[in-house]
Formats: structure tokens, sequence, C-alpha cells
């Protein structure tokens, strides 16, 4: 039994994580630790492996809801545990739910509207995560590194990063809730399974989120600081999602959702092609969705329209 209050300690038994929390076996992995270690403690098997014991129980700790020490953390080993992670998710987990997400909805049948736009939103779901990751991993990752090796870049700071650092579980939650409350078919055996998959990914990307914004970035600031790197103001106003689109606003997203150009839009609406493709931007930004079937997805979940109303 863990004490709550103690948390994970370089004494607890290894097989001890697990049972206390099956989720850390996506830990142990990522930080490359081989399987088999039998009854070994947590110094033991990271003493083994390479790993550093502060980082790998600070991780732990921080993903089981543990009291969790962050300012002993190696930013080395962090980067490599975010490093492997993402390729995880981006090589591993998000290919098998498509697969199985295509065997779970009749995507072959042409007339399942809501079935192709489920898939179209679920692939550019996938690049946008894929994006984001190769952000980290080629320009903030290296950045980090770099402050490790004694460089700093002034047109760079992890203050900036953490500024647009949002996760990246949200969207996958939406497809979810989607699924569960609006796509109606029976034998519903091999869906529920990818459902499953998709609750345990949106898991996996909230922890990911935690360990970059708990960890990570305070461990690169502390490293910026040392190397005299200035913080970047931050100036936000916090307010995301469907309650910070105006009147004007959702009422281009539903004509876009209807598969209209930007010219026809703004006859629609009796508004100028500029002015049509301003509100698409700001809607892009507001909610950081950039493609139009995304957005149309998007107004299908938050019911702005209909979907008998598209022209998939």
């Amino acid at each position: 039994m863990t004490n709550r209050k103690e948390g994970y300690t370089k004494d607890s038994p290894m097989k001890h994580l697990i049972s206390d929390n099956d989720f850390l076996l996506h830990v142990i992995s990522r930080f490359d630790i081989a399987f088999g270690f039998g009854d070994k403690n947590v110094a033991q098997v990271c003493a083994e492996n390479n790993v550093h014991v502060p980082t790998f129980l600070a991780v732990c700790n921080l993903i089981s809801g543990y009291p969790f020490a962050e300012a002993d953390t190696s930013l080395h080993d962090l980067i490599g545990y975010l490093r492997r992670a993402h390729q995880s998710i981006l090589d591993i987990t998000l290919p098998h739910i498509r697969h199985h997400l295509v065997e779970g909805i009749g995507y072959s049948d042409a007339d399942n509207k809501l079935a192709i736009l489920l898939m179209r939103f679920f692939d550019e779901y996938v690049g946008e995560v894929r994006m984001h990751m190769q952000h980290e991993d080629e320009e903030v990752f290296r950045y980090a590194e770099r402050l490790i090796e004694g460089e700093a870049n002034s047109r760079f700071s992890i203050s900036g990063y953490s500024a647009d650092h949002i996760p990246m579980s949200e969207k996958l939650r939406e497809l979810k809730d989607l699924f569960i409350y609006h796509y109606s078919q029976h034998n519903n055996y091999r869906l529920s399974a990818v459902l499953f998959d998709i609750i345990l990914c949106e898991k996996d990307l909230e922890s990911h989120f935690k360990v970059e914004n708990d960890l990570f970035i305070p461990a690169a600031a502390r490293l910026e600081q040392r190397h005299g790197v200035a913080r970047c103001a931050v100036d936000s106003d916090g307010k995301r999602g469907v309650d910070s689109l105006s009147e004007r606003e959702k009422e281009v997203i539903c004509l876009i959702a209807k598969g209209l150009p930007n010219k026809i839009i703004a006859d629609r609406l009796c508004l100028s092609a500029h002015t049509v493709s301003t509100h698409r931007r700001n809607i892009c930004a507001k909610l950081d969705i950039h493609s139009a079937s995304a957005l149309t997805l998007y107004a299908v979940v938050h019911k702005l329209i209909d979907v008998s109303e598209l022209n998939v």
C-alpha cells in the first residue's frame, strides 16, 4: 500500500508501482527501462538502466497524484522521456486507434456522412498532434539541449513556449463524446473497444502534458535563469472554446460546415470577402482548429449545426 503523503520512493519495489497504477507501464517503457526486474526496488532498477532516480520518481508520482520533487529532476532525462513518449504516441497509439476505428464504424459506406466526417476529423487531429510534437522535438527540446550544453538563444524562451502550451487531449475527448452521444449504430463491440483505447490515449496525453508543464518547463526555466535568459511577458484572457465565439463567428462556422466558399458566405451574410477571411482567421485562432472539416465536426459536436444539413 502506497503512503499517499510520501508517494513512491527509491526503496519502493518496482512491481508495487505497477500494482498501484498500471498506467506506469507507459512511464517505465518511455524511460527505456527493461522489464523483468522481479523484486528489485526503484533505485536498483534505475541504476541498472542508467536512469536518474529523482526524475523517474517525479514523473511516476506526478502522474499518480502523489507529492513529487520537481526541483531534483534532470532536464536531460526528461527530454529523453518526452521524446520517447512522442514516438510511442505517434507511431503506435494513434495508428492503432485509427485501424480499429475504421473497423468499428461504417466508414466504407458512402452514405454515412457522419462516419466520413469523423474519420476526416481524426486524421486531421493526428496531423495536428504530429506537427505539435515535431515542433517540440525539433525546436523546444533542441533549445533545452543547447541550454544544457551552455548555449542561450535570445530569440526563444521557455516562458514563450509555455504561454501557448495546451493539452492535445481536448479534441480527442470531443471525438469520443460525439461517438457516445450522437453516433447511433448497433453491434458496437468493436466501436466500444476502440472508444476505450481513445479514453486511454486521452489519459496518456493529459499525463504527458502534466510532465511537460510541471516538470520539463520549470527545469528548463531554471537553466535559463542561470544563463540570464529574459522571460517573455504573457498576455492572455484565458477564454477558449465556443464561449469565445461571437454570434457572427458562429454563423460563419455553420456556413463553412455546409461547404460554402468565402465569397458565397460573404453574400449570404452581406459582408465583404475580406471580412469573412478575417472571421475565419479569428475563429481558427480562438479554437486552435485550422481546417474546414475539423471546424465542421466542431460545429456538429457543439450543436451549432445538425449533421443532416451537411453536404459531405
